[in-house]
């Protein structure tokens, strides 16, 4: 039976020289910046351990899965402990997909992965595909970290915790507004705490000066640019894109917000095409107020079909971003995020591959 782990206990685990690591890992949830947090934690681990070799895979249930299995079976030139990361976005592998995750789980359970540590991230199961087969067989023999979903009532908490790790602390009240202002959005919660932590010296800050930092923006930033992608403004997203560029902003930062947002649409305009409840989907993804109407404007001027492809298109910038070569896109992870951002706004236009 694997093993449960929660992010902080799993964090903590991995900062110890003597903790050994796994074979299998599956980091499991639907926030990014806990799932980024979560797969960073392993893999600087695993480059403490020495995994020098890695491969990254992102699959669905067209995806070649016999890629996977021959990753963890091809023995290094050099000799080296290698990390095989496989995403899976859908969370659907399709039969031949299930199957090599089932047999990847066996081969872990069987200790014939020598050598080869196995990160597999997924979005949260629904509880039919956590029945399956594949998915039973997978969370048997991994260790799971399932990373917990953020509602906004425990947000003020959540941000409580973060502040902490930065010896500051809020006034309750404080806590309250910056969860409102944020929108329950985590990873805009993260960027405000870390501009607290940069503004002002450990202890407690006034709900003056937070409200002055929480409000002093730059001239552009990355809720701009969500908002003219999905308004289907391209001018406006370009020129928010090159502004955040020209500002220094940190390019992970920036394809989290976008990336997140293609994934909510993405999961949005399937429950639609299915034709189930929409209101109750946007609900379930925190998407309420102006915003509500913006999305619902631009599920219906983008085609449903076209979502998959843009979850894809933003993998593949991630891919960029840490270095790594992807066919058939630019070498630079700016123009390609610009041409994923394009791809959205671009309404009624030939969108790029």
């Amino acid at each position: 039976m694997g093993r449960r782990l929660d992010i902080d206990r799993l964090l903590e685990q991995l900062e110890q020289a003597s903790q050994a690591l796994d074979t299998l890992y599956v980091v499991m949830g639907d926030e990014p910046l806990l799932i980024t947090e979560a797969s960073d934690g392993l893999r600087a681990a695993a480059s403490r351990a020495g995994y020098l070799e890695r491969t990254s895979l992102v699959m669905d249930a067209r995806s070649d899965w016999s890629a996977l299995i021959a990753a963890t079976q091809n023995i290094s030139l050099f000799g080296d402990k290698r990390l095989v990361e496989v995403k899976l976005p859908s969370g659907k592998p399709g039969k031949t997909g299930g199957e090599a995750l089932a047999k990847l789980a066996g081969l872990a359970q069987a200790g014939l992965l020598d050598g080869t540590l196995v990160l597999v991230s997924l979005p949260r199961l629904d509880k039919t595909t956590r029945n399956s087969k594949w998915a039973g067989a997978l969370l048997d023999a991994a260790t799971l970290i399932e990373v917990p979903t953020i509602e906004r009532a425990g947000l003020p908490r959540w941000i409580q915790q973060r502040m902490a790790r930065q010896n500051q602390q809020l006034e309750p009240a404080s806590l309250e507004w910056m969860a409102d202002k944020v929108e329950g959005n985590l990873l805009a919660a993260f960027q405000e705490i870390q501009k607290l932590g940069l503004l002002y010296p450990e202890g407690k800050i006034s709900a003056k000066d937070v409200e002055q930092a929480v409000l002093n923006v730059a001239r552009y930033d990355i809720f701009g640019l969500r908002d003219a992608m999905l308004a289907g403004n391209p001018a406006r997203a370009l020129t928010v894109l090159a502004g955040l560029r020209a500002e220094g902003e940190a390019l992970p930062l920036v394809l989290w917000a976008v990336g997140e947002e293609i994934r909510v649409m993405a999961r949005l305009a399937a429950t639609a095409a299915a034709g189930h409840d929409l209101s109750s989907a946007l609900r379930q993804q925190r998407v309420f107020g102006p915003r509500e109407q913006l999305v619902r404007q631009t599920l219906k001027r983008v085609p449903a079909q076209a979502w998959p492809a843009a979850v894809q298109h933003a993998h593949d910038v991630d891919r960029l971003i840490k270095g790594l070569k992807v066919a058939g896109r630019l070498d630079d992870p700016w123009e390609e995020l610009a041409r994923l951002t394009l791809r959205i706004a671009n309404s009624g236009a030939r969108s790029p591959r």
